[in-house]
């Protein structure tokens, strides 16, 4: 695309697959029950969607 860097492309990549990890943890969480080890998860993927954005923007 122009006028967008790798990096940018990246930063957005990262967050599609933190809300589509959301919408599938949740999704099994209402039809199978909650586990913590796919909770914890999207936690480490948010945490580092976040980073990426926060690094991006310094």
């Amino acid at each position: 695309m122009p006028g967008s860097s790798n990096g940018s492309t990246s930063t957005k990549t990262m967050g599609v697959l933190t809300v589509g990890g959301l919408v599938v943890v949740t999704a099994y969480t209402v039809a199978l029950g909650s586990n913590g080890w796919l909770w914890f998860g999207w936690v480490v993927l948010g945490l580092i969607t976040l980073a990426m954005v926060t690094t991006r923007s310094a």
